[in-house]
């Protein structure tokens, strides 16, 4: 069994998070603009639909895990697996991963951790979580300077708990792109069309958030109350 030792302590493989809350929001953007955002990843944007992306805005509650309790944001795109072709439609993005192209956090070891094992873009910001009012808010702040709030309205209950569901999420670090085997097991699904509101800030990300046409509306948006993930050991494609 795989293990990797992050500041003294010793991290066996797969790494489990037990207890997480994640609001989400998925926003058709302009393919050559994604493209260009994440052209050093060597990866290509999956299209929903001809000239168009996804772009993917997350903020997670770990409450329970082997890397600890932490809040992260993320912003990722929907990507064809390296060396897939594809046309536009649902077909290219039912066999899509998750390219992650920002990943903020507010604690050291998971920073520490999600840079060395998987090549993560994780870097330390102020991240503010409002999860008990109905609307769900997510404050970034990096360098002093506002990136984003986010706002996230739960939509109608999605019946069932969900299965655990393979994905595959993409790194880029030190010129190496990787794949990370993930799987998630959803509780407490809450979807809607549309459903969030982003103001940005005066922050270098907001910018290229601005720049892929954000903010408008959502494609869709979604809560998860408890969400169990895993994480395998980082793959060079």
């Amino acid at each position: 069994m795989a293990s990797h030792v992050i500041q003294g302590r010793t991290v066996t493989m797969p790494v489990e998070v037990r207890d997480a809350t994640v609001c989400s929001a998925m926003y058709p953007v302009r393919a050559d603009a994604a493209r260009a955002v994440i052209a050093y990843s060597g990866l290509d944007v999956a299209e929903v639909f001809p000239g168009k992306a996804v772009c993917v805005l997350t903020f997670v509650d770990y409450r329970d895990g082997d890397l600890d309790q932490y809040h992260e944001f993320g912003m990722a795109f929907m990507v064809r697996p390296p060396g897939v072709a594809g046309a536009a439609g649902l077909a290219d993005l039912r066999q899509a991963g998750v390219f992650i192209h920002w990943l903020p956090v507010d604690q050291g070891f998971t920073l520490e951790a999600g840079r060395s094992i998987w090549g993560f873009p994780k870097e330390l910001a102020d991240i503010e979580l409002r999860l008990s009012s109905p609307y769900k808010r997510c404050i970034v702040r990096k360098d002093g300077r506002l990136v984003l709030d986010m706002l996230v309205k739960p939509g109608v209950p999605v019946p069932g708990p969900g299965p655990m569901t393979p994905l595959d999420a993409y790194t880029h670090r030190d010129g190496l792109t990787r794949r990370v085997p993930w799987s998630v097991r959803a509780r407490g699904v809450r979807v809607r069309p549309g459903g969030a509101l982003i103001r940005l800030g005066n922050h270098p990300i907001a910018k290229e958030l601005s720049e892929l046409g954000l903010p408008k509306r959502a494609l869709t948006s979604s809560t998860v109350a408890r969400a169990e993930m895993t994480f395998g050991d980082a793959i060079n494609p």
